[in-house]
């Protein structure tokens, strides 16, 4: 298992009632218009729906014609204000050059719709039809949506209103209702209105599928979002964003359905095409989880290493995982730059005490890091650039261990004296694991600087062990020691003895 830190962990869409249908002022645009009086379709490929009884046209009355007007004249006003050109390849960059503004005469508006309000019993339904279409826009306007969805119930309920109005007022109502959470009654107006038009569209589907999810009928949401990307590739246009992410979430709730493979499967398709088309830090990540989940651990590294190198990591833990990674597919240099990256890396974090933001390292200099770090560097074969980074650990360490390797690798080098000094350290210290092979190593380096007595003692002290294997090896080493010892001192009496003749 690798170590994951918790922000890394597989972080799902999880939209639920409250916070996914506060919906944004500009996806209500895309449905509210000033006025309404259509709603385009075009796209002929898609299902023809059955014809209604409801005109495609009428006239208004000369009267509401001409009060109309002003309130439309009103409501498109403008004003002309003076802005800094800012686009540099512009030949007025940098001046202050006149623009339009929208300046609704909201006064006017109200003055004239108020009036016709009080005598729309006079008015012929189709008349006031429009007359309500263009209150519910001021209602929507001052973001009073109750006020604003009582006005096109009025409109959908008259009984001259023609059908390009119904339909483009029955998709603002949809909307509307979601606004006010009332998912329900949202996708009960929008199938209505899927009923009503010659075509339907990417983007309805794309609705029904988030009011869907609201009311947490997965299954819908899901093959309503289906519906939405065939049709917005046949529409010829790049699917929505949200459109996938809110397909993923609902295949994670549906894996009591589906199944866990298959669930990862699917999510792993889509996580593949967000981060082709919408490239964030969550989609390669969610994509490089996916696939350890899967056991793909090769792929799970490229994805993680992507994310790095377009620079989205930026927590301890992503690229602690990538190091692990990094060293398991034999890639232990990379593995050592990605944690030194993390080191130098620097990221605002507000301090819990004083709430104060200051700049510090994505990955700290614990032990652990520090370890991994030198394990990285070693299996590199970059020993010089292990031993200095190990000292710094064995310095954080609560036990002997970390003093102990780093006299191992003291020793690889040749380094005696700094093996001894190290290994003895880690003795001291203590809490070995293998109190016994650090008295081995420790007599190794002793006999290689010839001190024998000192080899021997910690031979016998790691001949105590109960390891058969450890204690075998111990008084093999004794054996040996004391037959050098005897070379050597014949060897040394030899030389005396050459010298004197």
């Amino acid at each position: 298992m690798f170590y994951i830190d918790s922000d890394m962990k597989w972080r799902m869409i999880r939209m639920r009632r409250i916070n996914l249908f506060r919906i944004s002022s500009a996806l209500l645009v895309a449905f509210i218009f000033m006025p309404i009086d259509a709603y385009a379709q075009s796209n002929e490929s898609s299902k023809p729906k059955k014809q209604t009884t409801y005109k495609k046209a009428r006239v208004l009355q000369t009267s509401t014609a001409k009060k109309i007007a002003k309130v439309t004249e009103a409501l498109e006003r403008v004003k002309i204000v003076e802005i800094k050109d800012t686009k540099k390849d512009s030949e007025t960059f940098g001046q202050m050059i006149p623009t339009e503004e929208p300046d609704p005469d909201w006064n006017t508006v109200y003055k004239i719709l108020r009036e016709m309000i009080s005598k729309s019993q006079d008015m012929k339904s189709y008349d006031r039809s429009i007359m309500w279409n263009y209150w519910g826009y001021t209602k929507y306007s001052e973001e009073d949506y109750k006020g604003a969805i009582e006005a096109y119930t009025k409109v959908i309920n008259e009984e001259e209103v023609t059908l390009p109005l119904r339909t483009g007022t029955l998709l603002t109502l949809a909307t509307l209702h979601m606004v006010e959470e009332d998912y329900a009654k949202g996708i009960e107006l929008i199938l209505v209105w899927m009923d009503e038009v010659e075509t339907v569209t990417a983007q309805s589907w794309s609705l029904l599928m988030t009011a869907y999810f609201a009311e947490e009928n997965y299954r819908k949401s899901l093959d309503a979002g289906l519906q939405a990307v065939s049709l917005a590739e046949i529409e010829g246009y790049t699917p929505k964003e949200n459109w996938y992410a809110t397909m993923a979430a609902c295949y994670d709730e549906l894996k009591a359905e589906f199944g866990e493979k298959v669930t990862l499967l699917k999510q792993l398709e889509i996580f593949e095409i967000l981060v082709n088309l919408y490239p964030k830090k969550r989609y390669f990540l969610n994509l490089a989880q996916t696939y350890g989940s899967l056991e793909r651990e090769q792929d799970y590294m490229v994805a993680l290493n992507a994310a790095y190198m377009k620079d989205y990591l930026d927590k301890e833990g992503e690229y602690l995982t990538l190091a692990q990674l990094l060293l398991m597919n034999n890639n232990p240099y990379q593995a050592a730059k990605v944690i030194v990256y993390g080191q130098n890396k620097k990221i605002l974090v507000t301090d819990e005490k004083t709430k104060k933001e200051e700049l510090k390292p994505v990955i700290k200099d614990s032990e652990k890091v520090l370890k991994l770090l030198a394990d990285s560097w070693r299996m590199a074969q970059e020993i010089n650039k292990a031993i200095p980074v190990l000292e710094e650990a064995a310095k954080l360490s609560k036990d002997g261990e970390t003093f102990v390797l780093l006299g191992n690798l003291y020793l690889a080098e040749d380094k005696l004296e700094q093996a001894i000094s190290s290994i003895e350290k880690g003795i001291k210290k203590g809490k070995l694991k293998k109190k016994s092979q650090a008295h081995l190593t420790l007599g190794q380096a002793q006999f290689e600087l010839q001190n024998f007595e000192e080899a021997k003692k910690q031979f016998r002290m790691a001949a105590r062990d109960k390891d058969k294997k450890i204690k075998k090896t111990a008084n093999n080493w004794i054996k040996y020691t004391e037959n050098e010892e005897i070379r050597v001192k014949n060897i040394k009496l030899r030389r005396d003895y050459i010298q004197q003749s």
